[in-house]
């Protein structure tokens, strides 16, 4: 079953977390090749400076040079030019390049997350999922813009400073090359123990995250018992410990950053001591020293932004890689390489043939169990029983969002597993017991159900389902926005724009899942007659605890912990006085202990 792994794996190298990035990046070759020009020749600017820097200081100032000491400083004024501009195409380029990958991995992030299946949401809160796309992106897309064009940028600086200090005196660039080994050995060692905090802090910051999305997504159950204080108090220390997380973090990078610093610095000012003992002794020019200090300061600095970034870079792998879970995980649920084609048109056919499932986090406890039933074109079955019997799982399984244990499921004759997903659920219209509204408008939510229907089909579809006199109501009708999770609309309106959605799909086979169980009893009378119309011709399967909702049914099928304990018409099981006629009694049952007649 596909997840996201628990555990936090530990990588060969502190920055291979960023390797799933790279494929992103190569798609834009031609920006990647102009920004790679733009920093050779800002490098290459910088790097002539002290060259010009030592023919002043050789040569000297005494008026007999002032043409070509102007000379020099005319070439260095268009140097700084050719540098500022190279500078800002890079910035412009590598920044650019970083926000696009991001929004790339954004995109393929969530695209990935729409095909993995019930089961990995089942085990992986939602608020978590929400911070690996927010908080890990963010995180990815500052050190893959800033970070990688700092990166790039020293290292062409260090590469062609060293170049330039062998050039200019081979004796004091060997004792700096052999100092290197010693500053950046314990830089890749802390980068790791960066990467490891930097993935304990998301995490914490995850946890925060999704804490926050289930404490907001119910509010009003917080206020109305009062939770407030203890809701905030809780969010508080989940905050806590993400700062805690992320403080030593930073207490990692900062020692990292100084450590670098100072050992890249000190090594500078030990060569130069070096060096002007050479100068005193004439074996070296001031000009030809003032060169080589420049460049070691250069593949000083360099390396020292080096090793900032590297720590950067590091806090930016640890996200990476919580991205790249989500892109490994595998879904359960997926079309064969070869899937079986569905025949056209539909005939509506729906078999079980002894069904065995188990929910993955339920495993011991089996919700279906041998569940065999057969439903022909066109015909109404029912499920009634008690809570927990298994009538939504049957649902489940049909839509395909888990396969069974045991036995086979078949629509339209073809085996659920063999065929595409896709195809399978866009012959089934869903109205779920408790809908799902969206944060747009009344028109978006009903053509959810089918996003080219015009306004006039989904104005019909509204009016099937009883729900146009509320929705023309509204400020702005069809076109009222109706806040998330649709906050603005009682629970009965919520079930009719679903139905209206359903309605709108016009799918053979429908399935209904305590379709009417929000509607008073006008409007489930107005809903019933519009679903009546909508079930011609079309093979429906009802769920309902409210029995009078299914007399009509060409069949009713009683379950009981997983299995059909009794199959027949209303009337015909009211006879037999089983569980169905108990459940009847409970519901139908008049104050002078008759059951009522059916409606």
């Amino acid at each position: 079953m596909a997840s996201i792994p628990a555990g936090s794996p530990r990588p060969k190298a502190a920055l291979s977390a960023l390797r799933p990035l790279v494929p992103y990046a190569i798609a834009y070759k031609g920006r990647i090749a102009a920004a790679l020009l733009a920093l050779i020749v800002a490098s290459a600017a910088t790097l002539v400076m002290p060259i010009a820097l030592r023919r002043v200081v050789d040569f000297g100032f005494s008026a007999d040079d002032r043409t070509l000491i102007n000379a020099y400083f005319a070439m260095l004024l268009l140097v700084v030019g050719i540098l500022s501009a190279a500078s800002a195409a890079r910035f412009y380029l590598v920044i650019t390049l970083g926000e696009r990958v991001v929004a790339d991995l954004r995109s393929a992030v969530f695209g990935h997350l729409t095909s993995l299946d019930p089961a990995f949401f089942d085990q992986t809160k939602s608020g978590e999922i929400v911070s690996r796309l927010t908080a890990d992106t963010t995180q990815v897309k500052a050190a893959f813009g800033v970070s990688i064009s700092i990166a790039l940028r020293n290292a062409f600086l260090f590469a062609g400073a060293v170049v330039l200090m062998i050039v200019t005196s081979p004796k004091l660039s060997a004792l700096v090359l052999l100092a290197i080994p010693a500053i950046v050995l314990p830089l890749v060692i802390s980068g790791r123990a960066v990467q490891r905090r930097s993935r304990a802090a998301q995490d914490r910051l995850a946890d925060a995250s999704a804490y926050a999305a289930e404490a907001v997504g119910a509010v009003r159950t917080m206020q109305a018992f009062g939770m407030e204080a203890a809701t905030a108090s809780r969010f508080a220390a989940a905050a806590e410990h993400a700062f805690d997380a992320a403080r030593l973090s930073t207490t990692m990078r900062a020692f990292l950053t100084g450590i670098g610093i100072f050992m890249v610095s000190a090594s500078v000012v030990g060569v130069l001591w070096y060096g002007a003992q050479d100068v005193m002794n004439g074996t070296m020019t001031p000009g030809q020293l003032s060169q080589f200090v420049l460049y070691a300061v250069f593949a000083a600095s360099s390396l020292g932004q080096l090793s900032e970034v590297y720590g950067e870079l590091a806090q930016a792998a640890g996200a990476a890689e919580r991205l790249g879970e989500i892109l490994a995980a595998e879904p359960a649920i997926r079309a064969p390489k070869n899937p079986v084609s569905l025949p056209e048109p539909s005939p509506g056919t729906v078999a079980f043939n002894d069904v065995w499932f188990a929910y993955p986090m339920r495993s011991e406890q089996p919700s279906l169990k041998g569940f065999d039933v057969r439903l022909a074109s066109g015909e109404r079955v029912a499920l009634v029983g008690p809570s927990g019997a298994g009538k939504s799982t049957v649902l489940q399984l049909l839509l395909r969002f888990y396969d069974p244990q045991e036995g086979e499921i078949l629509v339209d004759g073809v085996p659920i597993s063999k065929a595409d997903p896709v195809a399978l659920r866009a012959r089934m219209a869903l109205v779920p017991q408790d809908p799902t509204v969206f944060g747009a408008s009344v028109n978006d939510n009903i053509r959810y159900g089918r996003p080219d229907a015009t306004d006039e089909e989904v104005r019909r579809a509204a009016t099937l389902a009883a729900a146009d006199g509320f929705i023309r109501a509204m400020p702005q009708g069809y076109d009222t926005l109706i806040g998330e999770r649709g906050v603005t609309l009682s629970g009965g309106q919520r079930q009719r724009l679903a139905i209206a959605r359903a309605i709108l799909k016009d799918a053979p086979i429908l399935l209904l899942d305590e379709a009417t169980s929000a509607l008073d009893a006008e409007s489930e009378r107005k809903v019933q007659t519009a679903l009546d119309r909508l079930m011609q011709g079309r093979t429906t399967l009802v769920i309902a605890h409210r029995l009078a909702t299914v007399r009509s049914a060409d069949r009713i099928l009683v379950m009981d912990q997983g299995r059909i304990v009794e199959e027949g018409t209303h009337e015909a099981l009211l006879a037999e006085g089983g569980l169905y006629a108990r459940l009847a009694r409970l519901q139908f049952t008049d104050p002078d202990g008759h059951v009522e007649a059916a409606e």
